[in-house]
């Protein structure tokens, strides 16, 4: 069964974009000029997260926040305490990319980044993650989210594969795309077994698993062509990749346009 985990990460970005702090022309600002409203927001949201404080953090959303995968303020919290559950030992890192304000209400794009580790059927298993999204707030609290790339590495074993993924960001409806996930280190005489999924980014699909099917695989890696769908979507595409020392996970937002 793959993990749902990368899903919750995409809901759990902490940018921010408030209210009542002075007009500026709609043009993306460098960090250092944000307002203080802004940084000191960041400042909190970072350290509730890593407290695993769920109402310091829930107190940032707004009663009818959106994001582009559909969670709405109920689903973000509880995808934010089966994170938790899975990862106790997690570190969040939040990076202020830009800002701006247009029309009264300021937006923020952010990278945050996680590490951490947990326990699953006695394995230790440590997450790596990168989410860059951008977020606007309304009376100090966000309203809507964009999530703009994402990828997350669940690794456990003792010597798991490296992994290098090659997929594009963003596509064009109906396009085809590659998907490689190339194990870097010398296979030797141990057998790589591997798979690629491609699945929706939704809510929904947050608390359902989904089963996996293993191949032999002859290459030092997946090697795949992939079709995006003929509507606009966001795709989790993931390799599962395994050999006697351990078991990486690595999946990648793919945005259809």
């Amino acid at each position: 069964m793959i993990s749902r985990m990368g899903q919750a990460l995409s809901a759990l970005l902490l940018g921010f974009t408030l209210t009542g702090v002075p007009m500026f022309k709609a043009v993306a600002a460098p960090p250092e000029t944000a307002p203080a409203e802004l940084t000191d927001a960041l400042e909190q949201i970072q350290t509730a997260a890593n407290a695993q404080n769920l109402d310091g953090v829930i107190r940032f959303y707004g009663p009818d926040f959106t994001n582009t995968d559909g969670f709405d303020r109920e689903q973000f919290s509880q995808a934010l305490i089966q994170l938790w559950q899975q990862y106790p030992q997690l570190t969040y890192r939040l990076e202020l990319q830009s800002w701006e304000q247009s029309g009264g209400m300021l937006s923020a794009e952010t990278i945050t980044y996680l590490e951490g580790t947990g326990i699953n059927g006695g394995r230790t298993l440590t997450l790596e993650a990168m989410v860059r999204s951008r977020q606007q707030f309304e009376s100090g609290q966000i309203v809507s989210q964009e999530v703009l790339s994402e990828r997350n590495q669940v690794t456990s074993g003792e010597n798991p594969p490296e992994v290098t993924v090659v997929l594009p960001e963003e596509t064009s409806v109906g396009a085809a795309f590659d998907f490689d996930a190339i194990v870097r280190e010398p296979l030797g005489e141990r057998l790589l077994l591997g798979a690629a999924v491609d699945e929706g980014i939704t809510a929904e699909d947050f608390f359902v698993g989904r089963p996996l099917t293993l191949e032999l695989l002859a290459a030092g890696g997946l090697f795949k062509i992939g079709t995006a769908p003929d509507q606009p979507d966001n795709r989790w595409i993931s390799a599962v990749l395994i050999h006697e020392e351990g078991t990486t996970i690595v999946s990648q937002r793919l945005r259809v346009r």
